[in-house]
């Protein structure tokens, strides 16, 4: 009878994939092997009592379903932080990378009126009125909002004469630099005056002016920057006048009073 029992026990022994097998497995004797195969006894201490052994993974190592919902949670709580200044960041909005990049993207802009908007990750100031901009960048969408990280690129902010932040400069096609101040949150009305007397439609008379010529030989004389100024640069209002008076008769168009205050007020 103790024969058969046992008999019965290897009959019922499930294998590590599911197949009944008469016979125990190296691999199961090895995890489990603290399972004993003994005769069949009526005893009511007897714990196996003739019911079926199914063998699982080893006590104290995780299953695979386990170490994927880890990896997955671990994945999840490492994701990448999104800094303030690029919240709310909308398609007329970009971050300037270089002096180049800076140069370039005035010079594309054509009549567009473009706001330098230089900041820092430390600044409270530019923290708090961030959100503003954002904002006044979405009640305007023709207008360009480029931002320059002072923290990156100190040099170049050296170059162009920003020492206090937040600071702002202001640019449109060939008249070049229109105004630069430094606002607030509390003085933020400085800023929505300057928008609203220089984003009306305007003509330029000849290519976007971009960078001022002093501006673009500060930046082509620092030794940290990788910037040349511009072997064909464009050409400023003075010189224009001088090449066409002779050869074109055109009037000479130049800037009102109001305007030649606020360009000597904004340099």
């Amino acid at each position: 009878m103790a024969a058969a029992a046992a008999s019965s026990v290897q009959r019922d022994l499930l294998s590590p994939c599911g197949i009944r097998s008469s016979r125990p497995s190296p691999a199961v004797l090895g995890r489990s092997s603290s399972v004993k195969f003994e005769p069949w006894s009526s005893s009511r201490d007897n714990v196996f009592r003739g019911g079926k052994l199914v063998v699982g993974s080893p006590r104290g190592m995780p299953s695979k379903g386990h170490l994927a919902s880890g990896s997955t949670q671990m994945g999840l709580s490492f994701k990448k932080a999104i800094k303030w200044w690029e919240k709310g960041l909308l398609p007329n909005m970009k971050e300037i990378e270089s002096a180049e990049d800076l140069a370039t993207s005035l010079l594309n802009a054509g009549d567009q009126l473009v706001v330098v908007d230089f900041f820092s990750p430390g600044c409270g100031g530019c923290r708090a009125l961030h959100p503003k901009i954002c904002q006044i960048a979405g009640l305007n969408p023709d207008v360009s909002f480029l931002q320059i990280n002072y923290e990156q690129h100190e040099s170049m902010c050296y170059s162009l004469h920003v020492h206090v932040l937040p600071f702002f400069r202001f640019y449109r096609g060939a008249q070049g630099r229109l105004c630069s101040f430094s606002c607030t949150n509390a003085t933020i009305k400085k800023f929505k005056d300057a928008l609203a007397k220089h984003i009306t439609d305007r003509c330029s008379l000849g290519p976007a002016r971009g960078l001022e010529k002093e501006e673009l030989l500060a930046l082509a004389a620092n030794k940290d920057l990788s910037f040349d100024y511009p072997s064909n640069p464009v050409p400023f209002p003075d010189e224009v006048a001088e090449r066409t008076a002779s050869t074109l008769p055109m009037p000479v168009f130049t800037q009102d009073a109001d305007s030649k205050a606020l360009a000597v007020a904004g340099r």
